[in-house]
């Protein structure tokens, strides 16, 4: 296992529970965008290493990531403390199951998330070649509070954004929804799904399995819940060594 050094340059505290970081990018670091990395920090001359989908998009010349703030975690108990020109390390060998390229051909590609499970669709929703092979790409996003809504106003603005407005041309759809909060929509991801409000409220056509791709990375309950809501609608899983109608990730960083 090679393990790769990084510079913290930037850091970004979104609430008291969760954070982000930019750091450096060995110019040998390759990934898919929706794949994760091991990364962590080195502790008594030891790697302490978790699972970190990566949020920046592999044509960006640094590497980003999004963690939740556990205070007895033995990695994010310190690695919220990092400071700009901190080290981390990074595995030089990434992997992860959340890539179009494991999915059937389609029409529109869904993104459904939890906290921090946004991570690796801010990669998928900003890489050219997701656009096209798919014509709509609906990203959601659903936490407790509303300030837990990480990169808001980057997916608010990604339609018009300067740079990826190119990319996107029109076809990005951003919906978050939040539990435990007053806010504009309201509620668990699945009950939008199963009341069939989500599909006329972003405004395309019902889930169709013959069509139609998923994508889930979030809490084990919600990972749970929307791959049984899938199934039954007749989609299937797919996974590194086979296409399917929807892929799942499993390694989360939001154990640690």
């Amino acid at each position: 296992m090679a393990l790769l050094k990084e510079k913290v340059t930037h850091i970004h505290h979104w609430t008291d529970k969760t954070f982000s970081f930019k750091t450096t990018r060995n110019p040998g670091f390759r990934f898919k965008n929706g794949e994760f990395a091991m990364i962590g920090l080195e502790i008594e001359g030891k790697p302490l290493l978790r699972a970190y989908s990566v949020v920046s998009p592999n044509h960006e010349d640094h590497l980003e990531f999004l963690s939740i703030k556990v205070p007895n975690g033995p990695l994010t108990s310190k690695l919220q403390h990092i400071k700009e020109n901190d080290e981390i390390v990074v595995n030089s060998k990434p992997t992860g199951t959340l890539v179009c390229d494991y999915l059937l051909p389609g029409r529109n590609l869904f993104l459904f998330s939890t906290g921090t499970g946004l991570a690796p669709f801010m990669s998928i929703v900003r890489d050219p070649e997701t656009y096209e092979k798919f014509e709509k790409i609906i990203l959601t996003h659903t936490v407790r509070k509303v300030n837990e809504l990480a990169y808001k106003d980057l997916l608010d603005n990604l339609n018009s954004d300067d740079v990826y407005r190119e990319v996107t041309k029109g076809q990005f759809i951003y919906f978050n929804t939040v539990t435990r909060e007053t806010w504009e929509r309201e509620g668990r991801i699945t009950d939008w799904i199963t009341n069939k409000k989500l599909w006329s409220k972003v405004n395309v056509p019902e889930f169709n399995p013959s069509h139609d791709r998923v994508m889930i990375c979030g809490s084990e309950s919600m990972t749970f819940d929307l791959k049984k809501i899938f199934e039954d609608m007749g989609s299937s899983e797919g996974s590194t060594k086979i296409q399917g109608g929807f892929v799942i990730e499993k390694a989360f960083a939001e154990k640690s």
